[in-house]
C-alpha cells in the first residue's frame, strides 16, 4: 500500500492488529458489554513504532531526561531543543511522541525559538502500557513549573485537545495552535468503535465506562467545551481529507474561541499535514504576530 492510500486509512485502523480485530468481532458478536470492555482496554493502549527519519535531527540534538510527574505517579521523557529562553511546548497526539512535531520545531529554532516536548506516558520512549487524555494534562500542567514558562504551544490531535483544557485551566501562554484537534468525546469513542469493526451499541457502553471509570462526562474535554474557556490568539488549523477527525471539529472549536482563526488545508489528512511547509509557514508566522 502507497503513502497516498494509507492517508486515507485512519490511523487505529492501520495499527490495530488483526488478531485484536477478529477477537472484537466474536466478543461482539457473544456480548456487547464484554466487546466495550475488551475495547475499553485497546482504546487506552497507544501503539508504538520506529523513529521516523524525519525526527531522528530533533531526536539527536536534544537534551532528554526522564521525569516523573507527581500528581499521577507516571514516568515521561522530556526532550529540551535548543538553547533560547522563548521556549514553545510541544504536544503530540495519540500514539505520537514528542519528537513527531519535528518540522514545526525546527522551524522555530530558526526564529530564535527553543522547544520542550515529551513522550506521555506508555508513548514513545516513556515507560508503561496505558496512558490516557487526563495523563496529557497533568504532564502540561507540570512541565510549565519545571520547565516553563512558555511563550506559546502547539498541539497535534489528542495533543491539541489536552492543550485547549490546560489552558481553559490557566496554562500561561500567549498563543496557541491545535493541528487535527477532535471536539466531541463521543464521537472519538464512536469513531474507535467503528475503526474496530464494533456496532454503536458497544461505542455507547464504553463511553458510559469512561463516564463512570473518571467520575464524569468526558464531553466536558471535548474540544469546543474546553475552547469556551480560552480567550488567548488560537490558530486552528485542519485538513479537509482528515479521515481520523472530521474538519467540521474545526469549525466548532473555533466558533467557541473567544479569539480564533482558522487555517483549513487540502489533501494532507491527519498526519501529513505536520511536516507541510505551508501550513508550517503559517504556524510560525502566527507566533511571531
Amino acid at each position: 500500500m502507497n503513502k497516498i492510500d494509507k492517508d486515507l486509512i485512519p490511523v487505529q485502523s492501520l495499527l490495530v492488529p488483526r488478531s485484536i480485530l477478529y477477537t472484537g468481532k466474536v466478543l461482539n458478536w457473544i456480548s456487547p458489554f464484554l466487546a466495550s470492555r475488551f475495547a475499553a482496554r485497546i482504546f487506552l493502549t497507544p501503539f508504538k513504532y520506529k523513529l521516523p527519519k524525519r525526527e531522528k535531527m530533533m531526536y539527536d540534538h536534544s537534551k532528554k531526561e526522564q521525569i516523573l510527574i507527581q500528581s499521577i505517579h507516571r514516568e515521561v521523557v522530556v526532550y529540551s531543543y535548543g538553547e533560547s529562553e522563548k521556549k514553545i511546548l510541544l504536544a503530540h497526539g495519540w500514539s505520537g511522541t514528542g519528537t513527531q512535531l519535528s518540522k514545526i520545531a525546527d522551524a522555530l529554532l530558526a526564529k530564535g525559538y527553543s522547544t520542550v516536548s515529551f513522550d506521555a506516558p506508555a508513548h514513545g520512549s516513556s515507560p508503561g502500557k496505558r496512558s490516557s487524555m487526563p495523563h496529557f494534562i497533568e504532564t502540561i500542567h507540570q512541565l510549565e513549573q519545571t520547565h516553563g514558562p512558555f511563550e506559546a504551544a502547539i498541539g497535534h490531535s489528542l495533543g491539541g485537545m489536552s492543550l485547549l483544557r490546560t489552558t481553559k485551566c490557566g496554562l500561561q501562554i500567549k498563543k496557541l495552535v491545535i493541528i487535527g484537534t477532535a471536539n466531541s468525546i463521543t464521537a472519538i469513542t464512536k469513531n474507535f468503535a467503528k475503526n474496530l469493526q464494533l456496532n454503536q451499541k458497544v461505542a455507547r457502553l464504553l463511553k458510559t465506562y469512561f463516564d463512570k471509570k473518571y467520575g464524569e462526562d468526558l464531553d466536558n474535554y471535548s474540544g469546543a467545551v474546553s475552547a469556551a474557556g480560552v480567550k488567548i490568539p488560537t490558530l486552528v488549523v485542519h485538513d479537509k481529507n482528515d479521515v481520523d477527525v472530521h474538519y467540521s471539529a474545526a469549525h466548532e472549536i473555533v466558533d467557541a474561541l473567544g479569539n480564533g482563526k482558522l487555517l483549513v488545508t487540502e489533501q494532507l489528512g491527519h498526519r501529513k499535514i505536520l511536516g507541510n511547509a505551508k501550513v508550517i509557514s503559517k504556524i510560525v508566522e502566527f507566533i511571531l504576530e
